[in-house]
């Protein structure tokens, strides 16, 4: 499939690249600055600090948190990048379940994790949406000084509430990898409003200059990456109104689908359906779940066993060449 790039958007990006060779910053320069400037703008108004991958940040944003010889509580339904990040930051992770609804982090099943060792939970929004209990889930970690992480990877363009996705707790990492909704090929982005975290990130980001007081390494974004990013921060409430039409084509198809609470919006990084196999999908959200991965069984993990098994993704990246069908002809080829 060729990459969908308009023309328009291609001479946008040679115009910035020539920016960025005029300053004669390959790194470390205005871009990066202006990217994150942004990004803060269309978040609501966090700080953030770009780095190259959404991994790292996630791993520098635990390291803020102060998570080293504790436990960080993790969802097994996510990918490898968040529990190896916690087990990177010197934490052992504890599998919590998630909920059939929405497939992200259970309350009831986190509340039975929580031991005197927990320094973290981290939420995973999945798919898109932002987890259906994340007000009480903020809520609760609050009162007992327990850090809350969000896993923004597949949430670009959510809201509930008016409220962005990455703001409910210490901070949130956004992911730019190429699947991704706003795709860079690579790079991430840590958001946050607690100061004190997001100096440690900028720091960490790069070995932890000047002082050497935090001890980093290299997730420095660089100027071509950021300004793609401007470019594709440009192009996403075109991507997000595509992918919202054809979501809403699909809500007239599937009955057994993850359904929305009131005031919450989608960036539908996926459209999760319970019911399989479809004629064409996208696979699922994550072939394996991490318990499963990690070779963690029998952990009381029984709604994301049940997730693994009862869920599909039907075609909802930006350019499927079916996308302009009607509801009915989309049923007659998904449904088959």
């Amino acid at each position: 499939m060729k990459i969908p790039f308009e023309a328009e958007y291609r001479r946008r990006y040679h115009d910035l690249l020539e920016e960025v060779f005029d300053s004669d910053f390959l790194s470390e320069g205005r871009m990066v600055r202006r990217f994150e400037t942004e990004m803060s703008a269309c978040l609501g108004g966090p700080e953030t600090v770009a780095v190259c991958n959404a991994g790292l940040g996630l791993l520098a944003l635990l390291e803020a948190a102060g998570v080293g010889g504790g436990e960080v509580i993790v969802p097994s339904n996510t990918f490898m990048a968040t529990p190896l990040a916690a087990i990177r930051a010197g934490a052992d992770v504890v599998f919590a379940d998630c909920n059939r609804e929405d497939l992200c982090l259970s309350l009831t099943d986190l509340k039975t994790r929580i031991t005197s060792r927990t320094r973290a939970v981290i939420v995973v929004h999945i798919g898109g949406h932002i987890a259906f209990e994340i007000e009480e889930m903020a809520a609760y970690l609050a009162e007992r000084d327990i850090a809350l992480i969000e896993d923004c990877a597949h949430a670009h363009g959510a809201e509930y509430n008016g409220r962005q996705a990455g703001t409910y707790g210490l901070g949130g990492v956004y992911s730019f990898y190429a699947t991704k909704t706003m795709p860079l090929g690579e790079g991430g982005l840590v958001v946050t409003r607690d100061a004190r975290a997001a100096e440690f990130v900028r720091s960490w980001r790069n070995y932890g200059k000047y002082d050497y007081k935090v001890s980093g390494f290299n997730a420095r974004m660089n100027e071509m990456t950021a300004a793609l990013g401007l470019v594709q921060l440009e192009r996403l409430p075109r991507i997000l109104a595509w992918k919202r039409d054809l979501a809403a084509k699909y809500d007239r198809i599937f009955e057994k689908r993850v359904r929305l609470p009131r005031n919450m919006v989608s960036g539908y990084y996926k459209y999760i359906v319970f019911e399989r196999p479809l004629a064409e999908e996208t696979g699922r959200v994550f072939d394996s779940p991490c318990h499963e991965i990690m070779g963690r069984s029998g952990d009381g993990l029984a709604n994301t066993d049940w997730v693994k098994s009862n869920h599909a993704c039907a075609p909802i990246y930006y350019g499927w060449d079916r996308a302009e069908s009607t509801p009915e002809a989309l049923a007659a080829h998904l449904l088959s």
